[in-house]
Protein backbone atom coordinates (compact mmCIF):
# COMPACT_ATOMS: atom_id res chain seq x y z
CA UNK A 1 0.00 0.00 0.00
CA UNK A 2 1.14 3.56 -1.12
CA UNK A 3 1.69 6.33 1.37
CA UNK A 4 -0.76 9.02 1.73
CA UNK A 5 2.44 11.30 0.39
CA UNK A 6 3.09 9.28 -2.71
CA UNK A 7 -0.26 8.59 -3.80
CA UNK A 8 -0.61 12.19 -3.53
CA UNK A 9 2.43 12.38 -6.39
CA UNK A 10 1.14 9.43 -7.82
CA UNK A 11 -1.98 11.83 -8.79
CA UNK A 12 0.11 15.15 -9.41
CA UNK A 13 -1.16 15.17 -13.33
CA UNK A 14 -3.67 16.84 -14.76
CA UNK A 15 -5.74 13.82 -15.17
CA UNK A 16 -5.18 12.99 -11.01
CA UNK A 17 -6.06 16.79 -10.34
CA UNK A 18 -8.76 16.35 -12.35
CA UNK A 19 -10.01 12.80 -10.84
CA UNK A 20 -9.57 14.03 -7.07
CA UNK A 21 -11.58 17.05 -8.07
CA UNK A 22 -14.51 14.45 -8.77
CA UNK A 23 -16.26 14.56 -5.58
CA UNK A 24 -19.83 14.69 -5.68
CA UNK A 25 -21.50 16.41 -2.40
CA UNK A 26 -24.72 17.16 -0.97
CA UNK A 27 -25.93 18.82 2.78
CA UNK A 28 -28.82 18.23 5.18
CA UNK A 29 -29.56 20.81 7.50
CA UNK A 30 -31.97 20.56 10.36
CA UNK A 31 -33.45 23.70 11.74
CA UNK A 32 -36.55 24.06 14.52
CA UNK A 33 -39.37 26.13 13.62
CA UNK A 34 -39.71 28.88 16.34
CA UNK A 35 -41.99 31.63 16.83
CA UNK A 36 -40.41 35.28 17.56
CA UNK A 37 -40.72 34.57 21.01
CA UNK A 38 -38.16 31.98 20.96
CA UNK A 39 -40.74 29.38 21.94
CA UNK A 40 -40.17 25.94 19.72
CA UNK A 41 -43.57 25.73 17.44
CA UNK A 42 -46.16 24.00 18.11
CA UNK A 43 -48.38 24.05 14.48
CA UNK A 44 -47.89 21.48 11.71
CA UNK A 45 -45.28 20.97 9.22
CA UNK A 46 -46.41 24.55 7.10
CA UNK A 47 -48.46 23.32 3.98
CA UNK A 48 -46.84 25.60 1.75
CA UNK A 49 -43.92 23.31 2.03
CA UNK A 50 -45.02 20.96 0.71
CA UNK A 51 -45.47 17.33 2.15
CA UNK A 52 -42.64 16.12 4.44
CA UNK A 53 -43.35 12.36 3.33
CA UNK A 54 -42.91 13.20 -0.27
CA UNK A 55 -40.87 16.48 -0.81
CA UNK A 56 -37.25 15.92 -1.89
CA UNK A 57 -35.37 18.91 -0.54
CA UNK A 58 -37.96 20.19 2.12
CA UNK A 59 -38.81 17.38 4.92
CA UNK A 60 -39.11 16.99 8.75
CA UNK A 61 -37.08 14.83 10.76
CA UNK A 62 -38.12 14.01 14.67
CA UNK A 63 -40.43 16.65 15.22
CA UNK A 64 -43.05 18.58 12.84
CA UNK A 65 -40.93 21.58 14.31
CA UNK A 66 -37.49 20.23 12.95
CA UNK A 67 -37.28 21.02 9.34
CA UNK A 68 -34.88 19.43 7.02
CA UNK A 69 -33.41 20.68 4.21
CA UNK A 70 -31.88 18.05 1.46
CA UNK A 71 -29.29 19.44 -1.56
CA UNK A 72 -29.49 17.04 -4.39
CA UNK A 73 -25.86 15.99 -5.18
CA UNK A 74 -23.40 18.58 -6.71
CA UNK A 75 -20.14 18.50 -7.86
CA UNK A 76 -19.65 22.37 -7.47
CA UNK A 77 -19.17 24.13 -4.10
CA UNK A 78 -20.91 27.09 -4.43
CA UNK A 79 -23.85 25.63 -6.35
CA UNK A 80 -24.21 23.50 -3.23
CA UNK A 81 -24.18 26.53 -1.32
CA UNK A 82 -26.33 28.45 -3.51
CA UNK A 83 -29.31 25.75 -3.48
CA UNK A 84 -29.17 25.16 0.21
CA UNK A 85 -29.88 29.23 0.47
CA UNK A 86 -32.08 29.10 -2.01
CA UNK A 87 -34.17 26.55 -0.35
CA UNK A 88 -33.83 28.19 3.15
CA UNK A 89 -34.66 31.45 1.41
CA UNK A 90 -37.99 29.95 -0.01
CA UNK A 91 -38.75 28.22 3.24
CA UNK A 92 -38.71 31.39 5.03
CA UNK A 93 -41.05 33.30 2.98
CA UNK A 94 -43.10 30.69 3.95
CA UNK A 95 -42.67 30.19 7.83
CA UNK A 96 -45.81 32.33 8.61
CA UNK A 97 -44.15 35.09 10.99
CA UNK A 98 -42.02 31.71 12.45
CA UNK A 99 -38.40 31.96 11.90
CA UNK A 100 -35.40 29.52 11.99
CA UNK A 101 -33.19 28.52 15.58
CA UNK A 102 -29.88 29.10 13.74
CA UNK A 103 -27.90 26.78 16.51
CA UNK A 104 -27.57 22.84 17.42
CA UNK A 105 -28.91 22.71 20.90
CA UNK A 106 -32.51 23.49 21.20
CA UNK A 107 -34.50 26.73 22.27
CA UNK A 108 -36.13 27.33 25.11
CA UNK A 109 -38.35 24.13 25.77
CA UNK A 110 -41.26 24.17 28.87
CA UNK A 111 -42.98 20.25 29.04
CA UNK A 112 -41.12 17.91 27.04
CA UNK A 113 -44.57 16.24 26.17
CA UNK A 114 -45.08 19.52 24.09
CA UNK A 115 -42.94 18.85 21.66
CA UNK A 116 -44.59 17.34 18.20
CA UNK A 117 -43.66 14.35 16.56
CA UNK A 118 -43.34 14.31 13.05
CA UNK A 119 -46.97 13.38 11.16
CA UNK A 120 -46.11 12.28 7.59
CA UNK A 121 -50.06 11.13 6.97
CA UNK A 122 -52.10 7.87 7.11
CA UNK A 123 -50.30 5.74 4.41
CA UNK A 124 -48.90 2.53 5.50
CA UNK A 125 -45.14 4.25 5.08
CA UNK A 126 -46.17 7.80 6.85
CA UNK A 127 -47.89 5.76 10.12
CA UNK A 128 -44.26 3.60 9.67
CA UNK A 129 -42.44 7.13 9.95
CA UNK A 130 -44.50 8.35 12.91
CA UNK A 131 -44.59 5.47 14.80
CA UNK A 132 -41.05 4.94 14.78
CA UNK A 133 -40.83 8.41 16.01
CA UNK A 134 -43.23 7.83 18.82
CA UNK A 135 -40.89 5.07 19.65
CA UNK A 136 -37.77 7.21 20.14
CA UNK A 137 -39.45 9.29 22.26
CA UNK A 138 -40.93 6.65 24.42
CA UNK A 139 -36.80 5.11 24.75
CA UNK A 140 -34.72 8.53 25.09
CA UNK A 141 -37.08 10.99 25.67
CA UNK A 142 -38.12 14.32 23.08
CA UNK A 143 -36.16 16.73 24.17
CA UNK A 144 -32.59 14.70 22.70
CA UNK A 145 -34.14 14.26 19.59
CA UNK A 146 -34.75 18.14 18.86
CA UNK A 147 -31.04 18.82 18.51
CA UNK A 148 -29.92 19.90 15.13
CA UNK A 149 -27.43 18.98 13.10
CA UNK A 150 -25.80 19.36 9.68
CA UNK A 151 -24.79 15.76 7.47
CA UNK A 152 -22.63 16.21 4.86
CA UNK A 153 -22.52 13.36 1.71
CA UNK A 154 -19.86 12.37 0.22
CA UNK A 155 -18.17 10.43 -3.20
CA UNK A 156 -15.35 10.35 -5.26
CA UNK A 157 -15.46 10.28 -9.00
CA UNK A 158 -15.03 6.95 -10.77
CA UNK A 159 -11.96 8.47 -12.01
CA UNK A 160 -10.50 8.56 -8.96
CA UNK A 161 -11.55 4.94 -8.41
CA UNK A 162 -9.81 3.93 -11.77
CA UNK A 163 -6.47 5.04 -10.55
CA UNK A 164 -6.62 3.84 -7.37
CA UNK A 165 -7.66 0.36 -8.28
CA UNK A 166 -4.73 0.53 -10.70
CA UNK A 167 -2.25 0.78 -8.12
CA UNK A 168 -4.14 -1.68 -6.05
CA UNK A 169 -2.77 -5.01 -6.29
CA UNK A 170 -6.75 -5.97 -8.08
CA UNK A 171 -7.58 -9.21 -5.33
CA UNK A 172 -10.41 -7.93 -5.13
CA UNK A 173 -13.20 -6.90 -8.42
CA UNK A 174 -13.66 -3.21 -8.79
CA UNK A 175 -16.77 -2.50 -7.08
CA UNK A 176 -15.95 -4.66 -3.82
CA UNK A 177 -12.91 -2.85 -3.82
CA UNK A 178 -14.44 0.40 -3.88
CA UNK A 179 -17.01 -0.45 -0.61
CA UNK A 180 -13.59 -1.83 1.13
CA UNK A 181 -11.39 0.80 0.21
CA UNK A 182 -14.88 3.74 1.64
CA UNK A 183 -14.56 1.78 4.63
CA UNK A 184 -10.80 2.53 5.13
CA UNK A 185 -11.89 5.82 4.50
CA UNK A 186 -14.58 5.20 7.63
CA UNK A 187 -12.08 3.68 9.80
CA UNK A 188 -9.34 6.57 9.38
CA UNK A 189 -12.88 9.57 9.73
CA UNK A 190 -13.44 7.41 13.47
CA UNK A 191 -9.59 7.84 14.16
CA UNK A 192 -9.69 11.28 13.30
CA UNK A 193 -13.08 12.44 14.00
CA UNK A 194 -12.21 14.31 16.98
CA UNK A 195 -11.07 16.86 14.75
CA UNK A 196 -14.60 18.04 13.54
CA UNK A 197 -16.14 19.03 16.87
CA UNK A 198 -12.75 20.46 17.70
CA UNK A 199 -12.77 23.39 14.82
CA UNK A 200 -16.66 23.02 13.79
CA UNK A 201 -18.43 22.01 17.33
CA UNK A 202 -20.34 25.02 17.99
CA UNK A 203 -22.81 24.03 20.98
CA UNK A 204 -20.49 25.14 24.13
CA UNK A 205 -23.32 26.33 26.02
CA UNK A 206 -27.15 25.57 25.88
CA UNK A 207 -30.23 26.82 27.26
CA UNK A 208 -31.18 25.73 31.12
CA UNK A 209 -34.57 24.22 30.14
CA UNK A 210 -32.30 21.54 27.78
CA UNK A 211 -30.92 20.20 31.37
CA UNK A 212 -33.47 17.88 33.28
CA UNK A 213 -33.01 16.18 36.81
CA UNK A 214 -31.82 12.80 35.00
CA UNK A 215 -28.91 14.26 32.54
CA UNK A 216 -27.27 16.71 34.53
CA UNK A 217 -23.94 15.14 35.49
CA UNK A 218 -22.08 17.73 33.43
CA UNK A 219 -20.17 20.45 36.10
CA UNK A 220 -21.76 23.19 34.68
CA UNK A 221 -21.14 26.96 34.88
CA UNK A 222 -23.81 29.39 34.55
CA UNK A 223 -24.60 32.66 32.92
CA UNK A 224 -27.06 34.93 32.69
CA UNK A 225 -30.51 33.42 33.90
CA UNK A 226 -30.60 30.65 31.98
CA UNK A 227 -27.39 29.60 30.07
CA UNK A 228 -25.23 26.80 31.05
CA UNK A 229 -21.71 26.32 29.36
CA UNK A 230 -18.79 24.35 29.90
CA UNK A 231 -15.85 26.97 29.47
CA UNK A 232 -13.58 24.44 27.09
CA UNK A 233 -16.20 22.30 25.21
CA UNK A 234 -16.84 22.28 21.66
CA UNK A 235 -19.96 20.34 21.06
CA UNK A 236 -22.18 19.31 23.59
CA UNK A 237 -24.66 18.15 20.78
CA UNK A 238 -21.85 15.36 20.71
CA UNK A 239 -21.56 14.63 24.44
CA UNK A 240 -23.70 12.23 26.76
CA UNK A 241 -26.04 14.81 26.65
CA UNK A 242 -26.70 14.79 22.75
CA UNK A 243 -27.23 11.99 20.32
CA UNK A 244 -25.96 8.60 22.44
CA UNK A 245 -27.63 5.78 23.13
CA UNK A 246 -26.85 3.39 26.47
CA UNK A 247 -28.12 0.74 24.85
CA UNK A 248 -26.17 0.34 21.90
CA UNK A 249 -22.69 0.79 24.04
CA UNK A 250 -22.13 -3.08 23.84
CA UNK A 251 -22.68 -3.50 19.99
CA UNK A 252 -19.50 -3.66 18.45
CA UNK A 253 -20.35 -3.16 15.45
CA UNK A 254 -16.97 -3.77 13.27
CA UNK A 255 -16.12 -1.06 10.02
CA UNK A 256 -13.02 -3.93 9.63
CA UNK A 257 -15.45 -4.44 6.56
CA UNK A 258 -18.81 -4.17 4.64
CA UNK A 259 -19.46 -7.56 5.46
CA UNK A 260 -18.38 -7.14 9.33
CA UNK A 261 -20.68 -3.77 9.43
CA UNK A 262 -23.46 -5.57 7.36
CA UNK A 263 -23.44 -8.50 10.36
CA UNK A 264 -23.43 -6.35 13.27
CA UNK A 265 -26.31 -3.99 12.03
CA UNK A 266 -28.55 -7.49 11.44
CA UNK A 267 -27.46 -8.30 14.77
CA UNK A 268 -28.61 -4.96 16.08
CA UNK A 269 -31.76 -5.24 14.33
CA UNK A 270 -32.81 -9.04 15.76
CA UNK A 271 -31.37 -8.29 19.09
CA UNK A 272 -34.42 -8.04 21.99
CA UNK A 273 -33.88 -5.22 24.63
CA UNK A 274 -34.92 -6.36 28.20
CA UNK A 275 -35.47 -2.35 28.68
CA UNK A 276 -37.56 -1.34 25.43
CA UNK A 277 -39.72 -4.65 25.94
CA UNK A 278 -40.83 -3.05 28.99
CA UNK A 279 -42.19 -0.11 26.95
CA UNK A 280 -44.52 -3.02 24.69
CA UNK A 281 -45.16 -2.54 21.30
CA UNK A 282 -48.64 -2.80 20.64
CA UNK A 283 -50.55 -2.09 23.84
CA UNK A 284 -54.62 -1.91 24.08
CA UNK A 285 -54.85 -2.11 20.26
CA UNK A 286 -52.55 0.88 20.22
CA UNK A 287 -48.52 0.39 18.87
CA UNK A 288 -46.33 2.23 20.89
CA UNK A 289 -42.67 1.27 19.02
CA UNK A 290 -42.01 -0.70 15.86
CA UNK A 291 -40.35 -3.48 17.91
CA UNK A 292 -38.94 -4.05 20.95
CA UNK A 293 -35.22 -4.40 19.99
CA UNK A 294 -32.19 -2.89 20.54
CA UNK A 295 -32.42 -0.85 17.37
CA UNK A 296 -36.07 -0.66 15.82
CA UNK A 297 -34.72 0.34 12.03
CA UNK A 298 -31.39 0.46 11.29
CA UNK A 299 -31.54 4.70 10.85
CA UNK A 300 -32.00 4.14 15.09
CA UNK A 301 -27.78 3.49 14.92
CA UNK A 302 -26.02 6.66 16.26
CA UNK A 303 -22.66 7.02 14.66
CA UNK A 304 -20.73 9.99 13.54
CA UNK A 305 -20.11 8.61 9.99
CA UNK A 306 -22.68 6.06 8.00
CA UNK A 307 -21.86 3.91 5.11
CA UNK A 308 -24.52 4.92 2.14
CA UNK A 309 -26.03 3.81 -0.61
CA UNK A 310 -29.27 5.06 -2.59
CA UNK A 311 -32.11 2.60 -1.56
CA UNK A 312 -34.73 1.17 -3.76
CA UNK A 313 -38.68 1.67 -3.02
CA UNK A 314 -38.92 -0.55 0.19
CA UNK A 315 -34.94 -1.65 0.04
CA UNK A 316 -33.48 -1.02 3.33
CA UNK A 317 -30.29 1.14 4.05
CA UNK A 318 -28.24 -2.38 4.76
CA UNK A 319 -30.25 -4.53 1.82
CA UNK A 320 -28.91 -1.26 -0.85
CA UNK A 321 -25.84 -2.03 0.22
CA UNK A 322 -25.38 -5.55 0.45
CA UNK A 323 -26.90 -5.41 -2.72
CA UNK A 324 -24.50 -3.14 -4.72
CA UNK A 325 -21.84 -1.84 -2.13
CA UNK A 326 -21.08 1.76 -0.87
CA UNK A 327 -21.73 4.07 -2.83
CA UNK A 328 -21.34 7.37 -0.56
CA UNK A 329 -20.50 7.86 2.81
CA UNK A 330 -22.50 10.49 5.35
CA UNK A 331 -20.65 12.73 7.81
CA UNK A 332 -22.80 12.85 11.13
CA UNK A 333 -20.32 15.10 13.66
CA UNK A 334 -21.43 18.54 12.28
CA UNK A 335 -22.85 21.42 14.57
CA UNK A 336 -24.92 23.61 12.83
CA UNK A 337 -22.44 26.97 12.16
CA UNK A 338 -24.53 29.83 13.72
CA UNK A 339 -22.35 32.04 11.84
CA UNK A 340 -23.59 31.15 8.64
CA UNK A 341 -27.23 31.92 7.55
CA UNK A 342 -27.42 28.24 6.30
CA UNK A 343 -25.54 26.21 9.05
CA UNK A 344 -22.48 25.37 6.90
CA UNK A 345 -19.73 27.86 5.39
CA UNK A 346 -17.56 26.99 2.12
CA UNK A 347 -14.34 27.22 4.13
CA UNK A 348 -15.59 24.25 6.03
CA UNK A 349 -16.78 21.77 2.91
CA UNK A 350 -13.11 22.87 1.53
CA UNK A 351 -11.61 21.21 4.86
CA UNK A 352 -13.97 18.13 5.08
CA UNK A 353 -12.92 17.24 0.93
CA UNK A 354 -9.18 17.57 2.30
CA UNK A 355 -9.85 15.54 5.63
CA UNK A 356 -12.09 13.26 3.88
CA UNK A 357 -9.61 12.50 0.81
CA UNK A 358 -6.45 12.19 3.55
CA UNK A 359 -8.89 9.51 5.24
CA UNK A 360 -9.38 7.83 2.14
CA UNK A 361 -5.57 8.04 0.22
CA UNK A 362 -4.22 7.17 3.97
CA UNK A 363 -3.08 3.36 4.95
CA UNK A 364 -5.93 2.24 7.48
CA UNK A 365 -5.40 -1.25 9.08
CA UNK A 366 -8.52 -2.79 10.70
CA UNK A 367 -9.12 -1.50 14.22
CA UNK A 368 -9.05 -3.85 17.77
CA UNK A 369 -10.79 -3.02 20.62
CA UNK A 370 -8.55 -0.81 22.40
CA UNK A 371 -8.11 1.45 19.41
CA UNK A 372 -12.05 1.87 19.53
CA UNK A 373 -11.52 2.38 23.16
CA UNK A 374 -9.14 4.99 22.43
CA UNK A 375 -11.26 6.75 20.02
CA UNK A 376 -13.99 7.06 22.20
CA UNK A 377 -12.14 8.58 25.04
CA UNK A 378 -10.54 11.04 22.61
CA UNK A 379 -14.10 12.49 20.81
CA UNK A 380 -15.20 12.55 24.51
CA UNK A 381 -12.81 14.36 25.71
CA UNK A 382 -12.62 16.99 22.94
CA UNK A 383 -16.53 17.87 22.47
CA UNK A 384 -16.11 18.05 26.78
CA UNK A 385 -13.14 20.34 27.36
CA UNK A 386 -11.34 20.45 23.52
CA UNK A 387 -9.99 23.79 24.12
CA UNK A 388 -8.66 23.47 27.25
CA UNK A 389 -4.99 24.32 26.83
CA UNK A 390 -2.09 21.27 27.24
CA UNK A 391 -4.80 19.19 26.50
CA UNK A 392 -3.65 15.41 25.42
CA UNK A 393 -5.54 12.58 23.88
CA UNK A 394 -4.37 8.88 23.08
CA UNK A 395 -2.58 7.71 20.02
CA UNK A 396 -1.41 3.74 19.84
CA UNK A 397 -1.54 4.03 23.07
CA UNK A 398 0.35 7.04 23.63
CA UNK A 399 -0.39 10.42 24.93
CA UNK A 400 -0.17 12.91 22.19
CA UNK A 401 -0.89 17.57 22.34
CA UNK A 402 -3.82 18.36 20.59
CA UNK A 403 -1.78 20.43 19.49
CA UNK A 404 1.19 18.68 18.20
CA UNK A 405 -1.57 15.73 16.17
CA UNK A 406 -3.35 18.86 14.10
CA UNK A 407 -0.30 20.23 13.27
CA UNK A 408 1.02 16.98 11.89
CA UNK A 409 -2.36 16.58 10.16
CA UNK A 410 -2.11 20.02 8.51
CA UNK A 411 1.15 19.27 7.55
CA UNK A 412 0.10 16.39 5.47
CA UNK A 413 -2.92 18.08 3.80
CA UNK A 414 -1.18 20.83 2.41
CA UNK A 415 0.52 19.26 -0.44
CA UNK A 416 -3.24 17.68 -1.10
CA UNK A 417 -4.70 21.65 -0.95
CA UNK A 418 -1.74 23.04 -3.44
CA UNK A 419 -2.73 20.13 -5.63
CA UNK A 420 -6.40 21.05 -5.84
CA UNK A 421 -6.04 24.41 -6.07
CA UNK A 422 -4.49 24.54 -9.43
CA UNK A 423 -4.24 28.62 -10.45
CA UNK A 424 -6.57 29.45 -7.38
CA UNK A 425 -6.08 29.36 -3.67
CA UNK A 426 -9.83 28.14 -2.27
CA UNK A 427 -8.38 25.07 -0.85
CA UNK A 428 -5.14 26.87 0.54
CA UNK A 429 -6.65 29.55 2.16
CA UNK A 430 -9.62 27.11 3.99
CA UNK A 431 -6.54 25.22 5.28
CA UNK A 432 -4.94 28.32 6.71
CA UNK A 433 -8.10 29.57 8.24
CA UNK A 434 -8.60 26.93 10.31
CA UNK A 435 -5.08 26.11 10.89
CA UNK A 436 -4.95 29.39 12.78
CA UNK A 437 -7.25 27.44 15.14
CA UNK A 438 -5.02 25.16 16.07
CA UNK A 439 -2.21 27.85 18.32
CA UNK A 440 -5.61 29.78 19.35
CA UNK A 441 -8.35 27.90 20.01
CA UNK A 442 -10.93 30.96 20.42
CA UNK A 443 -11.31 30.58 16.54
CA UNK A 444 -12.87 27.64 16.18
CA UNK A 445 -16.65 28.11 15.99
CA UNK A 446 -17.19 27.43 19.74
CA UNK A 447 -14.55 29.61 20.96
CA UNK A 448 -16.13 32.20 18.77
CA UNK A 449 -19.80 31.57 20.47
CA UNK A 450 -18.57 32.14 24.02
CA UNK A 451 -16.71 35.16 23.46
CA UNK A 452 -19.58 36.25 21.53
CA UNK A 453 -21.94 36.25 24.19
CA UNK A 454 -19.63 37.34 26.99
CA UNK A 455 -18.38 40.09 24.64
CA UNK A 456 -22.44 40.72 24.48
CA UNK A 457 -23.12 39.39 28.44
CA UNK A 458 -26.18 38.62 27.33
CA UNK A 459 -27.88 35.47 27.49
CA UNK A 460 -27.15 32.61 24.98
CA UNK A 461 -30.80 32.36 23.67
CA UNK A 462 -31.10 36.35 23.63
CA UNK A 463 -27.59 35.97 21.34
CA UNK A 464 -29.35 33.15 19.65
CA UNK A 465 -32.61 35.25 18.89
CA UNK A 466 -30.87 37.81 17.57
CA UNK A 467 -29.05 35.86 14.96
CA UNK A 468 -32.57 34.21 14.14
CA UNK A 469 -34.07 37.45 13.79
CA UNK A 470 -30.94 38.99 11.34
CA UNK A 471 -30.81 35.73 9.58
CA UNK A 472 -34.13 35.60 9.14
CA UNK A 473 -33.95 39.25 7.38
CA UNK A 474 -31.22 38.31 5.19
CA UNK A 475 -33.59 35.15 3.79
CA UNK A 476 -36.21 37.11 2.82
CA UNK A 477 -34.43 39.33 1.17
CA UNK A 478 -32.66 36.94 -0.34
CA UNK A 479 -32.95 37.36 -4.33
CA UNK A 480 -35.42 34.39 -5.84
CA UNK A 481 -35.96 34.33 -8.82
CA UNK A 482 -39.48 34.05 -10.39
CA UNK A 483 -38.53 30.78 -12.03
CA UNK A 484 -36.84 29.70 -9.00
CA UNK A 485 -39.77 30.67 -6.94
CA UNK A 486 -41.86 28.59 -9.54
CA UNK A 487 -39.99 25.41 -9.45
CA UNK A 488 -40.61 25.01 -5.52
CA UNK A 489 -43.75 26.07 -5.18
CA UNK A 490 -44.52 23.01 -7.85
CA UNK A 491 -42.58 20.75 -6.29
CA UNK A 492 -44.45 21.64 -3.29
CA UNK A 493 -47.61 21.06 -4.69
CA UNK A 494 -46.29 17.74 -7.06
CA UNK A 495 -44.98 16.17 -2.92
CA UNK A 496 -48.77 17.34 -1.70
CA UNK A 497 -50.22 14.75 -4.71
CA UNK A 498 -47.79 12.39 -4.47
CA UNK A 499 -48.93 11.39 -0.55
CA UNK A 500 -52.41 11.79 -1.42
CA UNK A 501 -51.73 9.27 -3.72
CA UNK A 502 -50.37 7.04 -1.23
CA UNK A 503 -53.12 7.47 1.04
CA UNK A 504 -55.70 6.92 -1.39
CA UNK A 505 -54.08 3.63 -2.52
CA UNK A 506 -56.25 0.36 -1.09
CA UNK A 507 -53.25 -1.72 0.31
CA UNK A 508 -52.77 -4.03 3.21
CA UNK A 509 -53.33 -3.44 6.67
CA UNK A 510 -50.72 -1.66 8.62
CA UNK A 511 -50.12 -4.66 10.65
CA UNK A 512 -49.33 -6.72 7.34
CA UNK A 513 -47.27 -3.67 5.97
CA UNK A 514 -45.07 -3.74 9.22
CA UNK A 515 -45.06 -7.45 9.16
CA UNK A 516 -44.09 -7.37 5.46
CA UNK A 517 -41.56 -5.20 6.15
CA UNK A 518 -39.93 -6.61 8.93
CA UNK A 519 -40.29 -10.40 7.23
CA UNK A 520 -36.27 -10.90 6.52
CA UNK A 521 -36.04 -10.49 10.36
CA UNK A 522 -38.25 -13.01 11.59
Amino acid sequence: MKSFSQLVEHLSDAQGRTALLGISRGIEREALRIDPHGMLALDPHPRALGSALTHSRITTDYSEALLEFITPVHSDIDELLEGLTETHAFSVRNLNGQWLWPVSMPCYVGDEKDIPIAQYGSSNIGRMKTLYRKGLTLRYGALMQIISGVHFNFSVSHELWQRLYELSDKKLPLAQFISESYFGLIRNYRRLVWVLPYLFGASPALCSSFIKEQNSSFNFSSMGKGTLYLPYATSLRMSDLGYTNKEQENLNISYNSLDAYLAGVSQATHMPSASFAQIGVKVDGEYRQLNANVLQIENEFYSPIRAKRVTRAGEKPSEALARAGVEYIEVRALDVNPFSPVGIEASQVRFLDLFLLYCLLSDSPPSNAEEENEMTANLKAVVSEGRKPGLELQRGGLAIGREAWLNELFGELKPLALLLDGDDNDYQVALETWFAAIADPDLTLSGRVLQEIKARNCDHGKWVMDLAHEYHQLLSDYPLSDEVIAGYRAEALASLASQSALEAEHGESFDDFLADYFGSHR
